[in-house]
């Protein structure tokens, strides 16, 4: 995988690793001094997690332009991956009450566990990519879509409930209370998938994003890319399904509902198609809005007449007012197709200065031309 990288990405990789150091420390200082629960710690975990699934959404959508809709699927069989091999044996009989125990009596590391997640959902994209990848557009999206709602049916079977417990909860498998261990699986993987996006790979996934006639032209075969892009993404939206059953505590089949393909969508969308940091950045406000900032408007208590204007689920309201302006002002989204780039950053501050400092030249020397 050949890489390469100019000296101005050079210097914003090490002032953005840089910056992620000091945010992780400010972050545990937080984590000793606020008291818990907070919903700041809260919004920093999910933000977490929804930027890798973001993330890895738009390497399909965005980079290789496949318009796919089956993440909650993926992060479904990452979830239950992840819950099934690290619930201690001594504690399945509980769990699994209803199925004598369970199948699977044995356990595995958490790290294993990770990596298992995301192999799982990889092996089930690339099974399922083989026939669906030859659909173009919106059959791919319909496809995807169906492919994710019939295995939210089938572990919610009883039939096999001797694995997935079948409609019931599983819980009491290892879980982490720190805000640490979310960032720190997220930016690997999204490191990876930078690292990724820059190799001779990720420049063969855009080709086939901008023209698939040319891209074969020129050499590159789109069966292949394609599905490695498609298990690629797939295997880090099964790691993104385990970081939410750790941040949830419990999993169900019935919450990952195509809703929540939709709400992954939706951040990529805001944050901007083909955008890394734009997804980044979408994904905390899209949690900080949806769960903390807006949570004020559910309260009776604030309305001052006899119209009840503020009451429960009034928030969505006002979030779907809040996310349709955002599209509509901003159609390309917040980012665009760009990435955030310090040395482009100082740049534009350097103009702006350079700027004012030219109208005061002009101004002085039209008030000395006037003396």
């Amino acid at each position: 995988m050949n890489l390469k990288l100019d000296s101005k990405k050079q210097k914003d990789y090490i002032i953005g690793f840089g910056l992620l150091a000091l945010l992780l420390i400010v972050i545990t200082v937080l984590e000793h001094i606020l008291p818990k629960p907070c919903m700041i710690f809260t919004v920093l975990k999910k933000g977490a997690i929804y930027a890798l699934v973001a993330v890895s959404m738009n390497l399909l959508n965005g980079f290789t332009g496949l318009f796919s809709l089956g993440q909650a699927g993926f992060m479904l069989l990452g979830a239950y991956t992840y819950a099934i091999f690290t619930i201690p044996v001594a504690i399945r009989p509980q769990v699994y009450q209803y199925f004598d125990g369970g199948l699977i009596q044995f356990t595995v590391p958490v790290v294993v566990a990770l990596i298992m997640a995301g192999l799982v959902a990889a092996i089930f994209a690339y099974l399922i990519g083989l026939p669906v990848l030859h659909l173009k557009s919106d059959y791919l999206a319909i496809a995807t879509l169906g492919f994710a709602e019939i295995l939210r049916a089938i572990f919610q079977w009883d039939k096999i409930g001797v694995i997935t417990n079948g409609s019931n909860l599983l819980k009491k498998y290892p879980v982490f209370k720190s805000c640490l261990f979310y960032f720190a699986v997220a930016i690997i993987c999204i490191a990876l998938i930078v690292l990724l996006i820059n190799s001779t790979y990720g420049r063969a996934f855009k080709a086939i994003r901008d023209d698939e006639i040319a891209a074969e032209a020129m050499g590159i075969n789109l069966a292949k890319h394609k599905q490695l892009a498609f298990v690629i993404s797939s295997f880090f939206a099964g790691i993104s399904g385990a970081l939410l059953a750790i941040f949830q505590t419990t999993i169900q089949a019935k919450q990952f509902t195509s809703a929540m393909t939709y709400e992954i969508l939706l951040i990529v969308v805001i944050g901007g198609i083909g955008s890394i940091t734009g997804s980044c950045i979408s994904s905390f406000l899209f949690i900080a809005c949806s769960e903390w900032w807006l949570r004020f408007l559910d309260d009776s208590n604030l309305n001052f007449s006899t119209i009840q204007i503020f009451r429960p689920g009034f928030r969505k309201v006002v979030f779907a007012i809040v996310i349709m302006a955002i599209v509509l002002f901003y159609q390309k989204g917040i980012m665009g197709d760009k990435e955030f780039s310090f040395s482009t950053l100082a740049a534009r501050i350097k103009n702006v200065f350079s700027k004012k400092k030219t109208v005061n030249a002009k101004d002085s020397a039209s008030k000395e031309a006037l003396k």
